[in-house]
């Protein structure tokens, strides 16, 4: 592109260089039909040189180009590795993020088995609860069916009915302290 750009100075140097040429061949055309041989020498002289100007020129616009298609190969070689890591970065945060929502799954599930535990803990100890007061409660009637069994006759009934009394009572107390004080209370 820049070679482009260049050939109309290339083509004016080469025409500059060969004006003086031009001009000492009118000047000769005029009068003087013969050229010198110094001027012909002086004339090939300044072409060769223009020649070589223009040689030169175009290695340094040659190598101007290299470098600025280096340059921009270097660029997009910079792009596609930025392109990468930044790819490669939201993959590592796509994985971590997977990770840390498998990590709150498995918690999760592992706080509700904790709490169905101890659900199913309270169930037990609630049954346990009720089955020993049912049982306390069998045997405070069942005492208090001895102590009315054992009133029997009501001429006696006072004696008996106060010995009957105490042992549905201590039968009583001790359904309680095995059942606990609720054992009672519904």
């Amino acid at each position: 592109m820049k070679l482009l750009h260049l050939a109309p100075h290339i083509a004016a140097l080469t025409l500059i260089g060969l004006l003086p040429v031009s001009a000492h061949a009118a000047e000769a055309g005029s009068g003087n039909s013969a050229v010198s041989g110094e001027d012909l020498t002086a004339a090939s002289e300044r072409i060769r040189q223009t020649g070589e100007k223009m040689r030169e020129d175009l290695k340094k616009a040659r190598a101007r180009l290299e470098a600025q298609k280096a340059q921009q190969e270097a660029e997009r070689k910079r792009q596609e590795e930025l392109a990468r890591q930044q790819a490669l970065k939201e993959k590592q945060q796509h994985e971590a993020q997977q990770a840390a929502q498998e990590r709150a799954r498995r918690e999760a599930a592992a706080r509700a088995e904790q709490a169905e535990r101890q659900r199913q803990e309270a169930l037990r100890a609630k049954q346990l609860e009720a089955a020993k007061q049912q049982a306390a409660k069998a045997r405070a009637a069942e005492a208090l069916k001895e102590a009315r069994a054992s009133v029997g006759e009501r001429a006696f009934a006072e004696d008996r009915q106060a010995a009957a009394k105490a042992r549905a009572a201590e039968a009583l107390r001790k359904a309680r302290e095995s059942a606990g004080a609720r054992a009672f209370g519904e």
